[in-house]
């Protein structure tokens, strides 16, 4: 079992060559450009929850998540080789809509502000 601390320390670093690798290795067409948010690793140092976004259509997102999905073995196996860890993790990919919620609640807010309705635009 590793304590938090730990766990913190191999999500950063799985983030950042996660990073690297998606920009550097990957060349599948389904996987435009992405912006890694977080990873979340279990305690067991088995699963590690990758959360991403991306700018476009939901079609282009579900393109993407099928690119992630196919290509997440591949990754893993060049995670391998980078970390020094005894289990590498699985990975998991999940869509991180906190962007585009954010921007949604700004443009209300501003929307608010000048007294009219968004959806009007």
């Amino acid at each position: 079992m590793a304590n938090q601390q730990r766990l913190r320390r191999v999500a950063d670093q799985i983030h950042r060559e996660l990073s690297e690798l998606l920009r550097t290795q990957l060349k599948d067409p389904r996987v435009g450009m992405i912006t890694l948010t977080g990873v979340e690793v279990s305690p067991d140092l088995a699963h590690a929850k990758v959360f991403f976004t991306m700018l476009g259509e939901s079609d282009a997102l579900t393109q993407t998540e099928h690119g992630l999905k196919h290509a997440a073995g591949f990754l893993r196996s060049l995670l391998g080789a980078r970390l020094k860890l005894r289990v590498i993790p699985e990975l998991h990919f999940h869509h991180d809509a906190s962007v585009e919620r954010g921007v949604r609640l700004s443009q209300l807010i501003d929307a608010a502000v000048k007294g009219r309705n968004p959806d009007q635009d």
